[in-house]
């Protein structure tokens, strides 16, 4: 196993790079934890390359147990001090085990085109509401999501711990804009729904069958109002006074399951 003793390492430097900047296509994504890193192995990821800490190398636990299961795997395992390895680990208190990984980028047009139950997020603040919400979206049935307008982005690191992994599966992609978000389902017949604060139906009311495409805002002020009164239909999930909004990642979950009760 290599040994990696100074900050000023390559490696070192792709790490940080990574994690100060997501690779826009999502090409490349930063995973810290055993975790994450098993769930990339499990899902077929390509490793780019693995650092595990000295100190947890030592002491035999999960890390340094999945450090070597990757390296007899083939896979390019490198040693680093515990002082050079917090310079690689993007948490405040690092697990001790870091990837880069390659996945297989996908274009917003190809999630449309093949259709099925898509999920547009639209600016969505938050990384953490953002990985929830992908879980929550792979969990629920959901084959594509495409991330559009202010939204931060589904490749960060913070984003991919959110998700738990489901961004290492499923089709994600960042759009340009809102507006050919909705377009690009319009142009391959997705019948396209809207969630709404007020005046649309019920969940469980709502048309999921078929080829949707569900648009959801993000923190505050939600769906631009054209976006809203473009769509085919609205949904707003009914609350109790005076509750007047869920997060993001709980309403995500809620519609994406009504849409699946439907859809089983």
């Amino acid at each position: 196993m290599k040994a990696i003793s100074s900050r000023q390492n390559a490696t070192v430097r792709d790490f940080r790079e990574l994690a100060a900047v997501p690779d826009p296509s999502g090409a490349r994504l930063l995973l810290d934890g055993a975790h994450l890193v098993r769930e990339a192995a499990q899902a077929g990821a390509v490793i780019e390359v693995v650092a595990v800490s000295a100190s947890k190398l030592r002491c035999d636990g999960e890390e340094g147990a999945l450090a070597r299961e990757l390296e007899a795997g083939g896979a390019d395992v490198v040693l680093a001090d515990d002082i050079v390895f917090e310079a690689m680990s993007p948490v405040r208190t690092p697990s001790g085990i870091v990837a880069i990984v390659r996945r297989t980028p996908v274009e917003p047009a190809d999630i449309c085109r093949r259709g099925g139950f898509i999920l547009a997020a639209v600016d969505v603040q938050d990384p953490g509401n953002l990985g929830s919400l992908l879980r929550a979206a792979e969990a629920g049935g959901v084959t594509g999501v495409l991330v559009c307008g202010t939204s931060t982005s589904p490749f960060s690191w913070k984003a991919v711990r959110g998700s738990m992994g489901s961004v290492l599966r499923l089709p994600v992609a960042i759009g340009p804009s809102v507006r050919s978000t909705l377009t690009c389902m319009e142009q391959f017949g997705l019948h396209t729904i809207a969630a709404a604060p007020r005046g649309g139906v019920a969940p469980e009311h709502a048309a999921w069958r078929g080829n949707v495409g569900l648009l959801l805002g993000g923190e505050g002020p939600g769906l631009p109002s054209d976006i809203v009164a473009a769509c085919n239909e609205r949904v707003t999930i009914p609350m109790t006074a005076p509750v007047e909004s869920l997060n993001l990642a709980v309403a995500g979950a809620l519609l994406v399951y009504a849409a699946r009760f439907q859809r089983a």
